[in-house]
């Protein structure tokens, strides 16, 4: 325990330390970086809940994210219902959209292996996105709010402040979910569950009623992000898809349920990104930074298991 703690005091003293270097460095690109990557620590984290207690990988994890865009464009579009207001009914509708999702299709294959889990959920991702076509095109679509272009100066040094949302909302959720999994008797139940779902059954845990309520409870946090994320993002049947890779590559670097992890990595991989971007005729290399970590660190994962 006490090798663990050492080590995640040594990587939260580089993170800052690589947080002040930057900051010295280009203050725009630390801003940046921490506002993405708290977004992609945002969109990672259920994705994480769900691998580390169902152990399911999701390929329709973005189109998830994807329906709640629409959801709250429709609500905003034909209600005049503000988007962060909107985010209280559409978390209720991803929430029976996801329980309904799992009952129907994730329950079969939640025993099985990786791969069935793949194409069922890449089939479903499918009919999401080509649902999502047939009732709002592939046209790209904005919405637009007066405060998500908000800005204010501090030093001569001017930024937005609307995606700071991000940043909050990502600690919220995230201490949320510990607060959750370590003093509620349920978050307690789908811990055990994680750890050992065959010892949790045997004393009495239902493990399908925590995998149906985890599964659920995923798909609406991205309700969530769907909100806070729509003032400032346009709109398309498609927008969802690059957040699932990135997703899996959080989780990935993190490590299987390290929720403190995810966001440790997508602040640190969104400055990565940020910094990429601000060098003159390479921002089109930022995408490289996310999978370059992940394929180093699978590696270097890989070399300490064969010692």
């Amino acid at each position: 325990m006490s090798f663990s703690l050492n080590k995640s005091y040594k990587v939260l003293l580089l993170l800052v330390i690589f947080i002040v270097i930057i900051g010295f460095w280009n203050p725009n690109a630390l801003l940046d970086g921490l506002q993405r990557g708290s977004l992609y620590s945002l969109i990672a984290l259920p994705l994480a809940l769900v691998l580390g207690i169902l152990g399911v990988l999701n390929l329709a994890h973005g189109e998830f994210l994807t329906v709640g865009l629409y959801f709250i464009f429709m609500l905003n579009n034909r209600f005049n219902l503000d988007p962060l207001v909107a985010i209280i009914p559409t978390v209720i509708f991803l929430l029976i959209l996801g329980a309904i999702i799992y009952w129907l299709t994730i329950k079969r294959v939640v025993k099985e292996g990786h791969l069935s889990q793949l194409l069922l959920t890449f089939g479903i991702s499918l009919i999401l996105i080509e649902t999502i076509n047939i009732f709002w095109t592939s046209m790209a679509r904005n919405t637009y709010t007066s405060y998500s272009y908000a800005s204010m100066e501090v030093g001569g040094f001017r930024f937005g402040t609307y995606e700071l949302l991000y940043i909050l909302i990502a600690v919220l959720v995230l201490v949320g979910l510990q607060l959750f999994l370590k003093k509620t008797r349920l978050g307690q139940a789908t811990f055990a569950v994680g750890q050992n779902p065959k010892g949790a059954k045997i004393v009495g845990i239902n493990v399908n009623y925590v995998y149906l309520f985890v599964f659920s409870v995923a798909v609406a946090i991205l309700g969530i992000v769907a909100g806070a994320m729509l003032p400032r993002t346009a709109i398309f049947p498609e927008v969802g898809s690059p957040f699932t890779l990135k997703s899996f590559a959080l989780a990935a670097m993190a490590g299987m349920g390290n929720l403190n992890g995810i966001l440790f990595a997508g602040v640190t991989l969104g400055i990565g990104e940020a910094v990429i971007n601000s060098i003159p005729n390479y921002g089109g290399w930022s995408d490289i930074v996310f999978f370059g970590v992940l394929i180093i660190v699978i590696i270097s994962r890989s070399y300490r298991g064969a010692r």
